[in-house]
């Protein structure tokens, strides 16, 4: 069963950024719109991207330690209760 739509029908709309009504697009349009993109980044200083990673890294240790512990836990548990 089709979803019914109030006005246009779902053919009949424009999407946006589809030159032309909705169209497929050259790949010169999608570079320009993806350097137009771009350009509207904010991208982070270097001290940003220093604090960032470091943020990432920290995490990722901390994660793997209790991911670790729970693991030998698990299996110190499972040789107890099944020798």
């Amino acid at each position: 069963m089709a979803t019914q739509t109030r006005g246009q029908s779902a053919r009949g709309r424009v999407r946006s950024g589809q030159p032309g009504g909705g169209g497929r697009t050259t790949p010169a349009v999608f570079v320009r719109q993806v350097v137009a993109e771009l350009k509207k980044v904010i991208w982070p200083t270097r001290r940003e991207l220093r604090t960032y990673t470091i943020v990432a890294l920290v995490f990722v240790v901390v994660m793997t330690a209790i991911v670790t512990g729970l693991d030998f836990g698990f299996t110190k548990l499972v040789f107890a209760a099944f020798g």
